[in-house]
């Protein structure tokens, strides 16, 4: 709604109560402009569509790829959204990704938890709702600090400046982007998958990943000991998504099927196999299997047949049965098959290291059946980037027979190698990784997973350094400050990005003349005017 239409709307409101005295038209518009989605569900339906058409964009043009970061918090999320928009001018294309890793490791009320699904399930819905409240907040912001621009050019008499404002209003771009939330197993079973999706979708998320692992088994997608769960069974949580998002009016929800086959070697259940050939027979194929035909069977043991064979299943001490070696890569491609095939619209492929090869020959033949088919793609920090795109570039270089010596593959993470061809040739291929494997590999999105669980360490480690020894104050004053000031950092005014202004704001609507503001003559913050 435009600025003009919120007011002329106001005005008419207003005009009917006689009792609401004191109140402003103006006032009452810039509120409802500040507020444009008031529910979770509001978010949901504006982001959803644009997720669409971003995917409908990627099909025509593979360099039109998105990203995102992970975000463990509100504060977060806001500051790399508002660096978006001032850096990029746009938040086109650009997402926010909700990391089940950070939600275990950074704000379960048990403390730190390894990514196996042991934090409370209600963290995840609450942070979505979290991130979208500080997103909000800055479209508050930035739109009030628009109004008070408005009031200044009225009482200078500047009606140009009053009208370019007023536009600048209209066509203001909110903050609020689509997030991609990690359900991670889904916390139980189909039922279970299925509430927690609609608490998510009602904090306001429009796309939900899922991944094949037992829940109860859920293991981090870069450790050992993944267990996967037969396609029928995964499908069913598929489909509890999906009527979640209907549920709630969301037809347009997205969903994004993760497989951690290529590095899971077990499972927990066979599969229920009615006919040979059928989605469970395909599971139970890849089992890694004993003959028993013609042998004598005792008591307890589990059987299943395969081409007219009777077979046992290697089962483990732990109950678990294990799948062949070697059968990652052809599980993954089934499982993504049968995802597109049974509603989800993107697709996960957990992998070890970031290879465009190695990603691109499993999408060739997923493609080969569902040519639209497309990637969520983890650039994981669980990754050496720089160590593997090294070794890349020294098996390349090796095939093509260059001289190599007195360089050690085992040993290229070192700094000596830093600014050597070979340093700087992988440090290209890092750089191009995205474009390049959206191009060859089908990745609609990339996103890293946990960045700034690792960019917060790393900042405060620094300043623990600096500001503990020798540098005192200045350790804070060289590395935070002064930077946030000579990099126009929007922080660095921090009581007005926790709110202050818009207190102010409010104080004025509601109390007038009689209002105590606190952007008055004696707040520091005005040590940052220039």
């Amino acid at each position: 709604m435009s600025y003009t239409a919120a007011l002329r709307e106001a005005e008419q409101l207003i005009a009917r109560s006689s009792s609401w005295t004191g109140m402003t038209a103006e006032a009452v518009a810039r509120m409802r402009l500040q507020n444009r989605f008031p529910t979770g569900l509001d978010i949901a339906r504006y982001t959803a569509p644009i997720m669409r058409r971003d995917m409908a964009a990627y099909d025509r043009d593979p360099a039109l790829y998105t990203q995102s970061l992970g975000c463990w918090h509100g504060f977060i999320a806001q500051q790399k959204v508002i660096s978006i928009k001032k850096h990029f001018g746009t938040t086109e294309r650009r997402y926010l990704y909700l990391s089940g890793w950070m939600v275990a490791a950074l704000r379960s009320q048990f403390g730190p938890l390894p990514d196996q699904s042991m934090h409370e399930k209600t963290s995840v819905p609450a942070l979505v709702a979290e991130l979208y409240t500080f997103l909000r907040q800055a479209d508050a912001r930035e739109l009030g600090a628009l109004f008070r621009e408005i009031d200044a050019a009225r009482a200078a008499g500047d009606l140009a400046r009053e009208r370019q404002l007023i536009h600048a209003v209209d066509t203001h771009q909110t903050h609020v982007v689509p997030i991609i939330a990690d359900i991670d197993a889904g916390f139980g079973n189909a039922e279970a998958t299925y509430l927690l999706a609609k608490k998510m979708i009602e904090a306001g998320a429009c796309a939900l990943q899922i991944e094949n692992q037992v829940s109860d088994e859920k293991q981090c997608g870069h450790q050992d000991g993944k267990v996967t769960i037969p396609h029928e069974e995964f499908i069913a949580k598929i489909r509890a998504c999906r009527y979640a998002f209907l549920e709630l009016g969301i037809d347009d929800g997205i969903i994004v099927a993760r497989t951690d086959s290529l590095g899971a070697g077990l499972t927990k259940q066979i599969a229920y196999s009615a006919t040979p050939g059928d989605i469970g027979d395909q599971y139970n194929s890849f089992l890694d299997c004993e003959d028993m035909t013609g042998r004598p069977v005792e008591s307890g043991e589990v059987l299943i047949t395969q081409g007219g064979r009777l077979m046992r299943p290697r089962r483990l001490r732990s109950n678990l049965f294990q799948f062949r070696e070697g059968t990652g890569a052809d599980r993954c491609v089934l499982d993504c098959i049968h995802a597109l095939d049974n509603g989800a619209d993107l697709l996960w492929i957990e992998t070890e290291k970031p290879h465009i090869a190695q990603i691109a020959g499993m999408m060739d033949r997923i493609r080969a059946v569902r040519p639209e088919a497309k990637l969520v793609y983890n650039n994981s920090p669980s990754f050496n980037w720089t160590l593997n795109f090294r070794q890349q570039v020294f098996d390349v270089w090796q095939a093509e027979g260059r001289d190599l010596t007195g360089i050690n593959r085992a040993q290229l993470m070192s700094e000596q190698y830093d600014e050597t061809p070979l340093g700087r040739e992988a440090d290209d291929r890092i750089r191009a990784f995205q474009r390049e494997a959206s191009a060859r590999a089908g990745i609609f999105h990339h996103l890293i997973t946990l960045p700034t669980y690792h960019t917060a360490a790393l900042s405060t480690d620094r300043l623990a350094r600096d500001y503990f020894g020798a540098e005192g104050m200045l350790g804070y004053v060289a590395q935070v400050q002064k930077t946030e000031i000579r990099q126009g950092i929007a922080c660095v005014k921090h009581q007005a990005m926790a709110g202050s202004d818009i207190g102010d704001d409010h104080k004025d609507y509601f109390a007038g003349e009689a209002a105590l503001k606190a952007g008055g003559a004696h707040n520091t913050m005005n040590q940052f005017a220039a």
